[in-house]
């Protein structure tokens, strides 16, 4: 693929979906895409629809978007550490969706056969962090959730409502954490690893780092649970233990709708 031909591709498709720059009351949140800038993505190995943009925001980035969440007044109290909007979300959750949209279509992702493929060879190939009938529904996100997580404090493991969509984005935000995934359909089963015994429960986890963007979808979505267990020797990656911070997460979904709303 001729690499000017992509470019006017991408600019072509961003143009059509997005029109001119955001309106929104934080421009910053929606940066023009500067030239050469490419989102890294990567998928995790073993669940099918898991999707890992760790570089998604920049620190400057987090930081104007932590100072609009916590603008709106939601976490006033020490006792609130959850905030939820349904329907018309605040300006900076649509920049933060179109943002999304862009890292998807600026992104470069590595096949398991070592082959990079951008945007237009993505949808082709139906593959990549988020399918095009996804990436392009509108809206594209009309739930929010911002949870405000203490150290120590963390998620049980589960499986989102159906009452939502497939397609759900996961921003992480001032320190990290180590996400655990299981196989929802089973609690065990035999499985041969490194180190491991047949009929062990399976966790594959996944390290969110601040600024980090984790996308969920199909297989990934639908047949396995994800958590944070912050108990003693869970929060470790590569040997190395993770001290416990605050946290703040931003998680993004979209309703399903009846046919009487249709």
């Amino acid at each position: 693929m001729e690499e000017d031909d992509d470019d006017q591709y991408k600019q072509q498709v961003l143009a059509c979906a997005f029109g001119e720059s955001s309106d929104s009351s934080d421009d910053a949140l929606y940066p023009a895409v500067e030239e050469g800038e490419i989102y890294s993505w990567e998928s995790v190995e073993g669940i099918d629809g898991l999707w890992l943009c760790r570089d998604f925001l920049p620190e400057k980035h987090q930081n104007l978007l932590l100072s609009a969440i916590h603008g709106e007044g939601l976490f006033t109290e020490s006792s609130y550490n959850q905030a939820m909007r349904f329907g018309d979300l605040p300006n900076w959750a649509i920049d933060l969706s179109r943002l999304i949209q862009k890292a998807v279509c600026y992104g470069e992702t590595i096949t398991l056969d070592g082959l990079e493929l951008d945007c237009k060879e993505q949808q082709m190939e139906e593959s990549g962090p988020l399918p095009f009938d996804l990436l392009w529904r509108e809206p594209l996100f009309d739930q929010l959730i911002t949870n405000v997580y203490k150290p120590g404090e963390g998620i049980s493991a589960h499986v989102d409502l159906l009452r939502f969509e497939d397609g759900i984005a996961i921003v992480s935000l001032e320190s990290e954490c180590v996400m655990h995934f299981s196989r929802a359909d089973q609690e065990t089963y035999s499985h041969k690893a490194e180190g491991g015994q047949d009929g062990s429960l399976v966790k594959i986890p996944v390290l969110l780092n601040p600024g980090s963007l984790l996308l969920i979808y199909g297989e990934a979505r639908y047949s396995w649970k994800h958590e944070i267990n912050r108990k003693e020797g869970f929060q470790t990656w590569k040997g190395r233990e993770i001290i416990q911070k605050k946290r703040t997460s931003v998680t993004l979904r979209k309703l399903c709708h009846s046919a009487e709303d249709s």
